[in-house]
């Protein structure tokens, strides 16, 4: 239909011309209420967004030779995190010349990912990265 007699007919009963496939060719319009057509946009993406959940990347840091005590405060931080639904990247920083004990650091995050095994999963294996140690936990679906 020329765009003229759409622009009329749409006149006539009161309502507006909306473009709403302009990549098509020809571009395709229809007549209707151009405010209740925003409103009802707006609702759709409202429920897109309602129903998108976000994960978050939360950090835990920690040295080589950090103590049992502290340790523990550090797990249950882990697991807080875990549990509300966000994945765990666990960072051993070694300084100066705490390098040459890497095993320890291994050592600490292989048991970490073992205690929350129950609720998360590794996914991957402890790397080195640069003078970091880091693995990341991801919790488990039901």
């Amino acid at each position: 239909m020329p765009l003229e007699d759409a622009l009329n007919r749409a006149r006539d009963e009161g309502l507006d011309l909306v473009e709403v496939a302009p990549q098509a060719r020809p571009p395709v319009c229809r007549i209707m209420d151009y405010g209740k057509f925003k409103y009802e946009q707006s609702k759709k993406a409202q429920e897109a967004k309602k129903k998108q959940t976000f994960i978050q990347v939360k950090e835990i840091k920690m040295r080589p030779r950090t103590d049992v005590h502290d340790m523990n405060v550090k797990k249950k931080k882990i697991r807080r995190f875990l549990e509300a639904g966000n994945k765990v990247k666990v960072t051993v920083r070694f300084r100066g010349r705490e390098i040459v004990h890497r095993d320890q650091g291994l050592v600490m995050l292989k048991k970490i990912a073992e205690e929350m095994s129950d609720i998360a999963n590794a996914e991957h294996m402890p790397a080195m990265e640069g003078p970091t140690m880091n693995i990341i936990l991801a919790p488990k679906k039901d």
